[in-house]
């Protein structure tokens, strides 16, 4: 089994190829698909209520599903169940196409769809957050993560353009129909071409039970010094980040004007921004201690977050925009390679599904809170009261002596 390790990680640079590859060709897909059902329930109802469902659906199953998920993906192969989640999604998605063709179009069925992929997605994190560390040798993690995270800010830049595209052109059913062809290319990829050997709690017998196991991984948390103030740090990181992240659309509506080349201009800036991020994080790969690549960022943010809330002209709003996109990856690159190297690989799989359950939570509290003050306070004011809290909230990981040394 050792040796079967050692040759992936001497074949690190073919299996990474191909499993960025393969995760590239899916994600696309999957883009395509969210992107196109989000406006079709926008243009077809434009109604508040039906997106307000259509988020539920899409973060609910997954924060109820993550710690579980990570469960799994410390107790089974990685690799397999990465394949099943793409494949739910897959035939979920063909049978709604299905559907679609002979007549049945309910919005209702949009939902049910969301919440299936959700499902998927809650499944995959934790394990492709695992399985990295056994593709990838520990010193080329951040590269590898770096370049990870701007291939995903690539799809999210160019996809919603294809899928606006497509949906002028051809059908809704038809962009379900590619999303299933990229599914089925990423689970062949995987399936033919790339070797990953089980790790070895996989390969165990499971004579602990399912909850035993989902409490070891609680257990493990609680008493892993840096774990709890690193998770209650990315907690509130993510809370006070929700203005930033859902109200500036709404923002810029209000203070800049409804024309829909400004909504498309802050969201491309931020996906330029996020790509060009993961290159520098790719590229420099951070300060020596995590801890102070992730502290920069999260300066960086405070300060962009407050900036969007005084600045005077559209033109330099983007430019501060632009910026947090930048810093995003250089936050969260060093912050997902610290948990894949100090994490035990058993472990893995727990500490990423509650990582997930924080990531599917927090910003939606944060617009329980922040979303109804919006509508009685201007947001430029929320905007600058979370960008002074979260540059304070920065100095915490400084100050933080178990992070720091974690970090090293």
């Amino acid at each position: 089994m050792k040796y079967k390790h050692q040759q992936a990680i001497e074949n690190w640079e073919k299996n990474i190829i191909l499993f960025l590859g393969s995760q590239t060709i899916s994600l696309f897909g999957s883009s395509l698909v969210q992107y196109a059902i989000f406006w079709y329930i926008t243009l077809n109802t434009k109604s508040g209520t039906m997106m307000t469902i259509a988020i539920i659906c899409g973060f609910l199953p997954t924060f109820f599903l993550s710690p579980f998920a990570g469960v799994w993906a410390d107790r089974y192969n990685r690799k397999l169940l990465i394949i099943l989640s793409d494949s739910l999604i897959a035939i979920a998605t063909l049978v709604l196409a299905i559907f679609f063709m002979i007549g049945y179009d309910d919005i209702w069925l949009l939902f049910v769809m969301y919440a299936v992929r959700a499902l998927g997605t809650g499944v995959q994190t934790p394990a492709v957050g695992a399985i990295l560390p056994q593709l990838v040798p520990e010193n080329q993690l951040t590269k590898v993560n770096g370049i990870n995270g701007s291939i995903q800010s690539l799809i999210m830049l160019v996809s919603p353009m294809v899928s606006a595209a497509l949906l002028t052109m051809t059908s809704l059913e038809l962009i379900f129909f590619i999303d299933v062809i990229t599914a089925a290319i990423a689970v062949l990829i995987m399936l033919v071409f790339l070797s990953v050997p089980a790790h070895a709690k996989a390969l165990q017998g499971k004579s602990i039970s399912y909850f035993d196991d989902l409490k070891q991984g609680f257990v493990y948390i609680h008493h892993h010094n840096f774990l709890k103030p690193f998770f209650m740090f990315f907690a509130i990181f993510l809370f006070l980040s929700a203005p930033a992240a859902f109200l500036t659309p709404l923002q810029v509506t209000r203070s800049f004007g409804g024309d829909v080349w400004r909504l498309t201009a802050i969201e491309v800036i931020f996906s330029i921004g996020m790509m060009f991020g993961g290159v520098i994080i790719a590229s420099w790969k951070g300060f020596k201690n995590k801890i102070h690549t992730m502290t920069v960022a999260s300066l960086m943010f405070g300060i962009c977050t407050f900036a969007l809330g005084v600045v005077p002209g559209f033109s330099i709003y983007l430019t501060f925009m632009g910026i947090t996109g930048i810093a995003m990856p250089i936050f969260n690159t060093p912050a997902t390679v610290l948990l894949q190297e100090k994490v035990e690989g058993d472990y893995l799989g727990r500490v990423f599904g509650v990582l997930g359950m924080i990531s599917t939570s927090m910003m939606p509290l944060g617009m329980l809170v922040f979303g109804p003050i919006a509508d009685i306070i201007q947001i430029e004011w929320l905007l600058i009261g979370t960008g002074i809290l979260l540059f304070i909230q920065g100095f915490f990981l400084l100050g933080n002596k178990v992070l720091l040394k974690a970090g090293m």
